[in-house]
């Protein structure tokens, strides 16, 4: 898609922080080649969406710049870790991650494992600094956010559910509780994490809850026409995994017209959160709705 310059502007902008912040923060110098394989699985690749989404949001309350900073690279880092893990052989066992081999097959299983650990523990080391550059109460709040998208309820969650039902059919109802777990809960907590760094009245602060919630599944709808409709070379990781594992997808579950029918309810239903959240200026989160949504890979 062909995005508008001051749009393009920001992005590139809020994108060379966030890589600036990453590079600074995740440690070379880690025992034993630990930080080359954290470095190796969260730098120099990624649409880094879930970063965005934090800054958009915390511009639209108005938020503290150095908090939502830390919540930017603390998401990726979570983010990062969970693909990292899902990629071993116990998991979805892939060899292809942001057009480079998966973080196993360059240092192991063992070494991927213990990176994923690694990225996990920093994300909350970076969401909570011993200076006073993040309040005490916000640091708290931003940990819960991250930690409950990222775990049984959400991320973790989500996944669990992928793997058992391997196989099987799912009906929509049940697909989309999945995928709301496994990719939805992280973007979500992303605009949340922004929001949380500025003032957003109830009303705002449930508009950006129902904006994420619809983005996370748009990615995750995108994500399974993209597989079927995109090569590897293009997507920058396997394309037709999904369906080469047998697994439940919106395209296996709706069919693919459908599928991209669904995407743009579910844009049109993230503007309209946008628009009744009250706040003066969303350009920057409407417009990576519609990112997310007119993406080719």
């Amino acid at each position: 898609m062909r995005l508008d310059a001051h749009f393009d502007h920001w992005l590139r902008n809020a994108l060379l922080q966030v890589e600036q912040a990453l590079e600074r923060w995740v440690p070379a110098d880690a025992p034993a080649g630990l930080g080359e394989a954290m470095r190796y699985g969260v730098l120099d690749g990624g649409k880094r969406l879930r970063p965005l989404l934090v800054r958009a949001a915390s511009e639209a309350v108005r938020g503290a710049p150095e908090a939502a900073l830390r919540a930017a690279v603390a998401v990726e880092l979570i983010h990062a870790y969970s693909l990292v893990h899902d990629d071993m052989p116990c998991m979805d066992n892939d060899v292809l991650r942001r057009g480079k081999p998966t973080v196993h097959v360059r240092y192991g299983e063992a070494g991927a494992m213990l990176a994923g650990d690694a990225m996990q523990a920093l994300a909350f080391e970076v969401l909570t600094p011993d200076d006073d550059s993040v309040a005490p109460a916000l640091q708290a709040r931003l940990c819960a956010l991250l930690s409950r998208a990222a775990g049984h309820a959400g991320m973790a969650g989500g996944q669990a559910i992928d793997l058992a039902n391997t196989g099987k059919a799912l009906d929509e109802a049940q697909l989309r509780d999945m995928h709301h777990r496994k990719t939805g809960a992280l973007l979500e907590a992303s605009v949340l994490m922004g929001a949380a760094t500025g003032a957003a009245d109830g009303a705002a602060w449930q508009a950006l809850s129902d904006y994420g919630a619809a983005i996370g599944l748009a990615f995750q709808v995108v994500d399974d026409i993209l597989d079927v409709t995109q090569a590897s070379d293009k997507l920058g990781k396997t394309a037709g995994k999904d369906l080469h594992l047998n697994k439940p997808t919106y395209v296996s579950v709706l069919g693919l017209e459908v599928a991209r029918a669904e995407a743009q309810r579910l844009r049109r239903e993230a503007h309209a959160a946008l628009d009744r959240s009250g706040l003066a200026d969303c350009a920057h989160l409407r417009q990576l709705a519609d990112l997310v949504v007119d993406r080719e890979s």
